[in-house]
């Protein structure tokens, strides 16, 4: 007789999570949402709100001042409708959950914190800062200037733990600091984004929420950086 271990965890995402959002991409309409609602609970919303609850200790060990709320609307998953009123677009859901655990002083999607990305087309975790105001994206620039060493040394820690950074930056150098600055390519960032690509195998793992909180750590000094040139305890 086989003996089951029941101290073994489960996997909390699963292929069927994948292929919901597949489904999902195919059929992105009101009408098959609302039909299929009950799947969308069980096999994307469920096991995305139990992974933040999981997650919610690692996240305090990082910094108490990171939020993971397991709470259908306004917690740390992202809700399904997608803001459709500037885009050509219109399709009304995303086909991608997205969960971010940010600093509990940001209003919004805006605030530093870690982010996790699954869907079909590529799953990554991802911590920093996306789509700063010009206020903040100034603070940052500004400390870059000011205090460039430990800058430079929240970049190798990303860099060899396989992180790359991201995002939207300037043609040319912004205004106000000088174009000749040996770190200008870092001064054009309009974000500050470090991402790592999460495998099925990663996601469907047992542990992925150790894997996580493992990575998260080594993406620690570019979070605690931005924080501080965002005057935000960390």
């Amino acid at each position: 007789m086989k003996v089951v271990n029941s101290n073994i965890p489960s996997p909390i995402f699963t292929p069927d999570t994948l292929a919901f959002l597949d489904q999902l991409e195919a059929n992105n309409h009101r009408d098959w949402f609302k039909t299929n609602q009950a799947d969308y609970e069980v096999k994307v919303r469920m096991p995305a709100l139990q992974f933040i609850e999981t997650m919610a200790p690692h996240i305090q060990q990082l910094s108490p001042r990171l939020t993971a709320v397991a709470k259908k609307v306004g917690g740390s998953l992202m809700r399904p409708q997608r803001d459709a009123r500037f885009s050509k677009d219109k399709t009304p859901y995303k086909t991608n959950v997205g969960i971010q655990f940010r600093h509990f002083q940001g209003k919004d999607v805006h605030a530093p914190g870690f982010y996790l990305h699954i869907a079909n087309d590529g799953c990554f975790i991802g911590a920093g800062i996306w789509h700063p105001d010009s206020k903040a994206l100034n603070q940052i620039r500004s400390c870059i200037v000011d205090n460039p060493n430990a800058y430079k040394q929240a970049l190798k820690q990303l860099v060899d733990a396989g992180f790359v950074l991201e995002g939207d930056s300037l043609i040319r150098p912004p205004k106000g600091f000088d174009k000749e600055h040996p770190m200008i390519d870092e001064l054009k960032r309009k974000d500050f984004i470090a991402i790592k690509a999460v495998s099925t195998e990663q996601l469907f793992a047992n542990d992925f929420d150790l894997w996580c909180s493992d990575q998260f750590s080594q993406a620690n000094k570019l979070m605690g950086y931005l924080c501080f040139a965002l005057d935000l305890d960390y």
